[in-house]
């Protein structure tokens, strides 16, 4: 891979998101900017720049004859594909506001956003999308097209249509009505874990001077491929999956769904990754429970390729000596990292984690392995990084330092504060909550507690709100111990509870695969998931992986289930995040008998 030639377009060439479509189009025509599977040719397919930009004239022409004017909101709900990307160039390039909504969201929450942005017109992946979506839709006062990349079997009257009779026959010009560089480009709706999602306001400057400052922290090559597989409406994938990519030339290809991710990644070999500590934790819990099964020898070299792994990494960054151990780094990596780093492709080079804590762990094990991951930190109203570790100064614990042009700062309860150009422009048709979140001197209040060390990295340490006070007093961090639970891989999903309780619970969603596996491996048959015997040896597997809390900080009763909390079923957002008072009211009666007699 050539790594010396880059090729930036500065915020200032671009001066919007469509602009800077436009320049990529005119400086890489020829180059390869997507790759997708192609289900009918059972092949990937790779569009060129020039294509795309062919693609998004077309996508403006029929935007043309619905009677749009400039500001209007138009929203997509689709999975990761390049349609999403080039329905989204096509409404910016014509001063259209985009709002881009989770292909898996829930037909009510959906029909909300769509009602509470005014959006006028959908674009749907399919029958899926259409499926919960039909019934709401008639009370969406605003929306007058819906149109649908596949064909759909019935309608219903709706004012529904295949993309394939809307879009014109031949290419067309792009346009240029983009507008001005700090006017609204998209409303973005956070996936509140209560109450309604609140729209976020971004502009093309928030997301430009986003984007190049990523590049001013990593270097991307345009023989870098991305491969793309968090959500696109999710704003770290969004930025720096897709115009950040944009920014620097590189190519995208499109993963096929997360069930195959595995076998896309080995196909694909990306070099660059985007994620959150959710695939990274089951990745590892994969290796953890594999090694479970391998003999003592096995398990011994693959924790001898990790420490001496860690140890080069840390001799690299300037923080450890050299150890006799280095030398046998050649063959711990053949015989054991090789292998690993293979199932994840073998090329990448750069694996960016951000969305929510990565534990430390878990982190330095594939930094060990030879996988370089670099936690970072930001919300969706900071468009969202506000800091990122850096390849020669990363350390793990910490979510890295500020970006460039971004000042952070600690104010009152030891809150991490953030103010830059990056800082949302507020909430849509919410000046309450806009005034709440971002104060007169512009300062970003992002709800978690935070330090920062004399290097400028910055570790997050709390959240002022998600604190439980137990009835004794004592105070723990459910994030942490919910994270250090579900490193165990026989636990799929963990809430912690106790507020104001005399001892701390937890609801637990197992794994079912492992939990096939310890039933079967034990006394207990697969029958026995509500008896008190099973709950005790279950607690102690969860206490010990909270060994490292205190005392009071140790969970005394669990209720256990195969049941997954969902989008679906609306204990999860669509980024993963748990609505823990829906979950709450989901498990009241498992609460109340956690509780029962105290």
């Amino acid at each position: 891979m050539n790594q010396q030639r880059t090729d930036y377009i500065s915020p200032d060439t671009a001066k919007t998101l469509a602009g800077l479509f436009r320049e990529r189009v005119r400086r890489s025509g020829d180059a390869v900017a997507y790759r997708q599977y192609d289900p009918a040719s059972d092949q990937w397919r790779d569009t060129s720049w020039r294509e795309a930009g062919a693609a998004v004239g077309r996508w403006q022409a029929a935007l043309d004859k619905e009677a749009l004017t400039r500001g209007d909101r138009v929203a997509m709900m689709m999975r990761n594909c390049k349609e999403w990307q080039i329905f989204d160039q096509a409404a910016l390039g014509m001063g259209l506001v985009t709002v881009p909504l989770y292909n898996d969201d829930r037909g009510d929450n959906v029909a909300y956003i769509i009602q509470d942005a005014g959006v006028k017109l959908l674009l749907i992946e399919g029958e899926e999308q259409w499926s919960r979506l039909e019934r709401v839709c008639g009370n969406c006062d605003s929306l007058q097209r819906v149109v649908s990349l596949e064909r759909l079997t019935e309608t219903s009257g709706a004012p529904l249509v295949c993309a394939d009779d809307w879009l014109p026959d031949s290419e067309q010009e792009m346009q240029e009505n983009d507008g001005a560089p700090d006017e609204l480009a998209t409303i973005v709706y956070t996936s509140g874990t209560t109450g309604r999602p609140k729209g976020v306001m971004l502009s093309h400057t928030n997301i430009l001077s986003n984007a190049a400052t990523g590049l001013a922290c990593i270097d991307i090559y345009p023989d870098d491929l991305f491969l793309s597989f968090l959500p696109l409406s999710h704003t770290l994938e969004r930025t720096s999956g897709y115009y950040l990519a944009l920014m620097a030339g590189g190519q995208v290809a499109f993963a096929r769904s997360i069930a195959e991710l595995a076998e896309d990644l080995v196909n694909i070999k990306p070099t660059v990754m985007v994620s959150v500590p959710r695939i990274y934790e089951r990745v590892y819990g994969r290796i953890q429970a594999g090694l479970q099964e391998k003999s003592n020898f096995a398990r011994t070299l693959f924790h001898l390729a990790v420490d001496v792994g860690w140890g080069r990494y840390l001799l690299a960054q300037g923080r450890g000596p050299w150890k006799p151990s280095f030398l046998l780094w050649p063959l711990l990596k053949a015989l054991v990292a090789g292998k690993v780093m293979a199932r994840l492709g073998g090329r990448i080079r750069l694996a960016i984690c951000g969305g929510a804590p990565l534990s430390p762990d878990v982190a330095q094990t594939f930094i060990g392995l030879g996988l370089p991951v670099l936690q970072g930190y930001g919300l969706t109203e900071s468009s969202p990084v506000i800091a990122v570790n850096r390849l020669e100064s990363n350390i793990p614990a910490s979510i890295g330092p500020a970006v460039p042009g971004v000042e952070v700062r600690i104010g009152e309860q030891d809150e991490l504060l953030a103010r830059g150009p990056n800082i949302m422009l507020g909430y849509w048709n919410n000046e309450e909550a806009t005034a709440a979140t971002v104060d007169s001197e512009g300062w970003l209040h992002t709800g978690d507690q935070a330090r920062i060390d004399d290097r400028g990295h910055i570790y997050i340490t709390g959240r002022l709100k998600e604190i439980i006070v137990l009835a004794t007093g004592e105070k723990v961090p459910p994030a942490d111990m919910e994270m250090a639970v579900a490193m165990d891989p026989l636990f799929e999903q963990v809430m912690i509870l106790g507020e104001g309780r005399p001892y701390l619970c937890a609801l637990v969603v197992l794994n079912p695969e492992q939990w096939t596996v310890f039933a079967e491996t034990s006394e207990f048959g697969t029958a026995d998931l509500g008896t008190e015997a099973l709950e005790q040896a279950l607690l102690q597997h969860i206490n010990a992986q909270l060994s490292s809390f205190p005392g009071y900080a140790q969970v005394r009763r669990a209720s256990f289930t195969l049941d997954p909390w969902s989008i679906e079923n609306g204990l999860i957002t669509p980024t993963m995040k748990m609505k823990r008072a829906r979950i709450l009211e989901h498990h009241a009666t498992d609460v109340e008998r956690m509780y029962a007699g105290h």
